[in-house]
């Protein structure tokens, strides 16, 4: 009996000692209807880590907040879609400031989609994982006024770029550019009208030195007009064909 009542209060300790210490929760009806709908986990120090919220008072919990030091925001989750899983989470730097979000926007408990916030808090970049791998597959970029500049893709899935969409003012598609050889580098580019969809000139570069060596113009109907060639590579048009 000596030597279990050792081994208990031995296994006690340890547990004491790598568990943290919750000196107490406050259980809080914010609603006044009775029924308790926040909880504020205390440390030893008197310092609010958690703290849980029952938003929409259906009795579940669907947001956590969680603090360090002296009640800084760390990180905040929510459940989106009410089914008892936390599907969002919000991550929090220097001076509370918001610096990442992440979503499972399929709810099957993949974080697929990533967004990256400036200094600003202004929107920088969002990644998405289409496949749930754990890979991004394409990543937009967004300028100082959170508009669309930028569209980087991996469209065969193989864990490199080999697409890359830049835009204008308002985010209006200009360009396109392809890496059809899969060697890294643009070969193939496409330039649109304003309506982001017809085609107002293709370039090529046939022998993948990584200059265009062929060009192809269409009219505002999406019609082919002309073609340019530069022949012997030496980055002047030596063939022209009308259409």
């Amino acid at each position: 009996m000596k030597t279990g009542s050792v081994l208990i209060g031995t296994v006690f300790a340890f547990l004491i000692s790598v568990l943290p210490c919750m000196a107490e929760v406050n259980e809080i009806d914010s609603n006044f209807d009775g029924k308790i709908d926040t909880w504020q986990y205390v440390n030893a120090q008197g310092k609010i880590e958690k703290v849980e919220y029952d938003e929409d008072f259906d009795e579940k919990l669907d947001r956590v907040d969680y603090f360090k030091g002296e009640k800084i925001l760390e990180r905040v989750e929510f459940d989106k879609n009410k089914d008892g899983k936390m599907d969002q989470k919000q991550f929090y730097g220097d001076g509370g400031k918001l610096v990442r979000v992440e979503k499972s926007s399929k709810f099957n408990d993949s974080y697929d989609v990533k967004q990256f916030f400036n200094s600003s808090e202004k929107l920088a970049r969002i990644e998405f994982d289409e496949d749930g791998d754990g890979k991004a597959d394409s990543n937009q970029f967004y300028d100082s006024s959170e508009k669309l500049k930028r569209l980087e893709s991996d469209s065969d899935k193989n864990g490199k770029i080999d697409r890359w969409s830049y835009f204008k003012d308002n985010s209006v598609l200009e360009r396109t550019a392809f890496d059809t050889n899969d060697d890294g580098n643009p070969d193939q580019w496409q330039f649109y009208y304003d309506d982001q969809e017809t085609l107002k000139k293709a370039e090529y570069d046939t022998n993948n030195d990584g200059k265009a060596d062929r060009w192809e113009h269409f009219n505002s109907s999406g019609k082919l007009k002309k073609i340019e060639s530069d022949r012997n590579f030496d980055g002047k048009v030596d063939l022209t064909q009308k259409k």
